[in-house]
């Protein structure tokens, strides 16, 4: 096809494939441009687990799960905890629209695509402690069979012949350094033409500059992410309410998820809100096999660990494993130390560890049943095995003593006191075996068993960590990894950029997470997880959609 086309699509991330693949079905033209080569189509989404948020879906009646709009609704204005008049005003819209989507026809538009979805609904970030607080109050993370390669497959491939059919362009190792703007309206953009690079997925690539492009069209849709891969940026946003920015981070995203764009928009014109918002993660352990610099694996734990401070003192209530993902970054950035601890036993490891990513679950990812069904034999999976035997952060002795010192030789200051964590795991021992018990995280366990898929396949009877028959011990160094960005370009609800004076800004868009996955920060201040692939999905929706109906 020739350079004319009626929109311009920054980003070959799912946002951008998401927006691309209604304006197609709509019979338009688009351009798709991204700085990566083909290999990286689909951008970070390819790398997720490929959880989302589903409200009332079939899969939470199956489990015997009361959920509803209502309540969805309350727990995400309770974790949003919107407070701002100007930045938050579209946000707030944002999210009232996006539970009725997640409660509504947001199953039906992904099964119709071919998407489906594992049987068992996870529980993740259970919250604060209350009821209008943070957190979710019921399961509602449905996991993709698939992981996130089915997420990004069931919008590319409709893209991918949209291309053969002359509809759709692609124009990779195309760096955009500069929108277009003429009377007030973005018609284009420029930048530079990087050299062809032939890199893996998510291999850090060459920025040398071979060239350079100019093209043009009615409409742009910028799709282009957040910062998680750029550190110097997430410390320049960081919030002080989160303590002090961490000297040390590990990157949970590729390089490439630079931010690059949402300086460029910003200088072309558009606003950027929230940009204190942000969503790291606590549970970090270095990749022992990575593929970009600095690359993270999030854990993502049940919650029977035992999770001590870098001083080996236990976290306060309500951060336990898996609870209050931005209440713990905070706590722990206020005792002057980036890293924690966990320690468990075998048959905590063997129950409850998951690794995120879709690399790290070979078995989802593939769609493998009969693999899939091997993790109820005994044993951990493959990918945490592997982590346990070369993973810098794994420390596995037979008894207490031994595992301290084997922490102390992993080099971390300030040095553990084996006196103060033996009181700690002694403390919590001594609570297991009571039929009441004064210890939240007990409690917590207790009540996650009621739920009938926790009690088999993700959370191990409570035990004594000391009791040998559950051993070894385990030890896990802990580190805070890059993620997310929550806040971004404002946009109005069909995903139409926003000047600082209110006024929208003609013939820009933007979507996902550059946009803080719509309005410029739908999460507000915390995120309620299996929100940021839905984001990406519901935010180039109403972009494609809009673009359709609007353009000549």
């Amino acid at each position: 096809m020739s350079e004319q086309a009626d929109v311009i699509v920054v980003g070959a991330g799912l946002a951008g494939l998401v927006a691309t693949y209604e304006l197609v079905k709509a019979g338009r033209k688009v351009l798709v441009v991204d700085q990566e080569n083909e290999a990286n189509l689909g951008g970070q989404a390819f790398w997720s687990l490929g959880g989302l948020f589903l409200v009332d879906s079939e899969e939470q009646r199956r489990m015997g799960i009361k959920d509803s709009h209502e309540l969805a609704l309350q727990d995400w204005l309770g974790s949003a905890a919107f407070d701002r008049e100007r930045e938050d005003h579209w946000p707030r819209q944002w999210a009232r629209a996006y539970v009725e989507f997640a409660a509504g026809e947001k199953r039906r538009y992904l099964y119709d695509l071919g998407l489906r979805f594992m049987p068992n609904v996870g529980w993740a970030e259970r919250g604060d402690g209350l009821a209008s607080g943070h957190g979710n109050s019921v399961p509602r993370f449905h996991l993709t069979w698939g992981t996130g390669p089915e997420v990004v497959r069931v919008f590319l491939e409709p893209v991918k012949r949209a291309e053969r059919e002359g509809l759709v362009t692609f124009r990779h190792r195309h760096q955009v350094d500069e929108l277009i703007v003429e009377n007030g309206a973005a018609v284009g953009v420029r930048g530079s033409i990087l050299e062809p690079s032939s890199q893996p997925r998510g291999v850090k690539s060459s920025r040398e500059v071979a060239g350079s492009f100019e093209l043009r069209a009615q409409a742009v849709v910028v799709g282009s992410g957040g910062i998680g891969g750029n550190p110097d940026l997430v410390r320049e946003n960081w919030p002080a309410r989160l303590g002090p920015a961490p000297a040390r981070m590990i990157r949970g995203v590729p390089a490439h998820v630079d931010g690059r764009m949402l300086g460029i928009t910003e200088r072309a014109g558009g606003n950027i809100v929230n940009r204190d918002r942000m969503w790291h993660y606590t549970e970090g352990i270095k990749n022992w096999d990575p593929i970009w610099p600095e690359h993270a694996i999030r854990i993502i734990p049940g919650p029977s660990s035992l999770w001590l401070d870098a001083t080996g003192r236990r976290l306060p209530p309500p951060y336990f494993p898996g609870f209050d993902t931005l209440g713990t970054l905070g706590h722990i950035q206020q005792t002057g130390h980036a890293h924690t601890w966990f320690i468990l036993t075998q048959t905590i490891i063997e129950k409850e560890f998951a690794l995120s990513g879709s690399e790290q679950n070979p078995d989802f990812t593939a769609k493998d049943l009969k693999q899939t069904l091997g993790r109820a034999k005994k044993g951990a999976t493959g990918p945490v095995t592997a982590f346990m035997e070369h993973g810098e952060d794994f420390v596995v002795r037979k008894t207490l003593r031994e595992l301290v010192e084997g922490m102390n030789s992993l080099g971390m200051e300030p040095e553990l006191d084996y006196e103060q964590v033996e009181r700690e795991v002694v403390a919590r021992d001594r609570e297991v075996d009571l039929k009441f018990t004064k210890d939240m995280q007990l409690m917590a366990i207790r009540n996650a068993r009621a739920y009938f898929p926790d009690r088999i396949v993700r959370v191990a009877k409570p035990h004594r960590l000391l009791d040998p028959e559950h051993g070894p011990l385990i030890a896990v160094r802990l580190n805070l990894l890059t993620r997310k960005t929550l806040g971004g370009l404002e946009t109005d609800l069909d995903a139409r950029v926003i000047r600082p004076d209110g006024e929208v800004f003609e013939g820009l868009y933007a979507a996902g997470e550059v946009a803080g996955f719509g309005g410029g920060g739908v999460h507000g201040y915390n995120a309620l997880e299996g929100t940021f692939l839905g984001g990406c999905i519901f935010s180039g929706r109403a972009a494609g959609r809009a673009l359709a109906k609007s353009l000549a």
